[in-house]
């Protein structure tokens, strides 16, 4: 009996074949990379080599992250040399319209321009959209631009755990101006606040009681509090507002920084009070340069993120434990039934932690 050559797939004769890769594709894989190559690619602004080592500044695979640490270290002497800005707001007040506004407006400047878009992920799938490059699409195609959307991860404060070494590596390859847009007020801004010179605070005009509808603290962070979507049609509430807020940050303690917070209108769908609000970012700057506090606050967030770094890696020391990964669903068990105090189970782990 003849075997059939007949296939679910083949090619006919005569047919013309294309080569099924694209011949400019890069086939090295990120982790046959070098160290070397990897600086120098940065070091270059190559931006494939930049979202390369980015991923294993986040991967939660010990060799790749332990690679990623020594891209970092070596990129180290080339950072702190850019202006980070931190922006927030309300869900619905427009940051990602706001931000694709201010970097179009400042890349004209001749600035380079990072965004580093926190994406609030499920806490029960872990899943994100991760959609913020298609909200900003004028900017994610400049080649003046570079947009890294990153999951939370559970991360407190809606801050990808990674945020700040990102951030760094984003300075090296030549970005003088880094965006962190984080997911909105209520998930504990600190963090971010942590990071970044500037804290920009975005409200809505006439969305009922402002000041009930935003934590005092968050107010008390904000360098800058701008009243997105001033249009014609909410000039009257806007108006109203500004005077509400200007009048709650009349109450507030003068600002270490010797700055006095301020209260502006703009509307990023028209473009107008943007340039406004970089020019009070410059003051800013200039002030606190001027009075020691840019570089003081430089050094106290350096040696923040050293302790926050600490409890980082202990948490995850203490969850990647033989000892404590094989007890943990037991004790979990037990104190979900009762049979132990959950402070007992927490000692009970430490000490199967501090065995090993």
């Amino acid at each position: 009996m003849t075997k059939s050559n007949n296939k679910s797939l083949s090619i006919n004769k005569g047919a013309v074949v294309n080569d099924s890769i694209n011949p400019n594709y890069q086939s090295k894989r990120p982790s046959d990379k070098s160290l070397d190559e990897y600086v120098n690619g940065i070091l270059k602004g190559d931006r494939t080599t930049l979202s390369q080592a980015i991923t294993l500044i986040e991967s939660s695979h010990e060799k790749r992250r332990n690679l990623g640490q020594q891209i970092l270290e070596a990129c180290l002497p080339q950072t702190g040399k850019s202006v980070r800005i931190g922006i927030t707001g309300v869900p619905g007040v427009g940051k990602s319209t706001f931000i694709e506004a201010m970097g179009q407006q400042i890349i004209q400047k001749g600035r380079r321009l990072a965004v580093l878009a926190i994406d609030p992920s499920s806490s029960r799938s872990k899943g994100s959209i991760l959609g913020d490059k298609t909200r900003m699409q004028r900017l994610s195609t400049n080649e003046h631009a570079f947009i890294r959307p990153s999951p939370t991860s559970g991360t407190l404060g809606g801050v990808a755990q990674k945020t700040r070494e990102t951030l760094l590596l984003c300075e090296a390859a030549g970005f003088d101006t880094i965006f962190i847009e984080t997911v909105g007020v209520g998930q504990s801004e600190t963090t971010v606040h942590s990071m970044v010179d500037f804290f920009l605070l975005l409200m809505l005009p006439g969305a009922g009681d402002e000041l009930q509808g935003i934590k005092r603290g968050v107010m008390e962070m904000a360098d800058l509090i701008a009243i997105n979507k001033t249009e014609e049609e909410t000039f009257r509430q806007a108006k109203r507002a500004k005077k509400d807020y200007e009048n709650a940050l009349a109450l507030f303690p003068p600002a270490e920084s010797g700055w006095e917070p301020k209260v502006t209108t703009c509307s990023a769908l028209k473009q107008t009070g943007i340039d406004e609000i970089w020019s009070d970012i410059e003051s800013y700057l200039k002030l606190t340069r001027k009075n020691d506090f840019f570089e003081k606050r430089r050094r106290d967030q350096a040696v923040y993120w050293m302790f926050e770094t600490i409890h980082q890696e202990l948490k995850r020391n203490f969850y990647s434990n033989p000892n404590v990964s094989k007890h943990l669903k037991k004790f979990e068990e037990s104190v979900k039934n009762g049979s132990i105090s959950s402070f007992r189970a927490a000692n009970e782990l430490m000490s199967l932690f501090r065995k090993q």
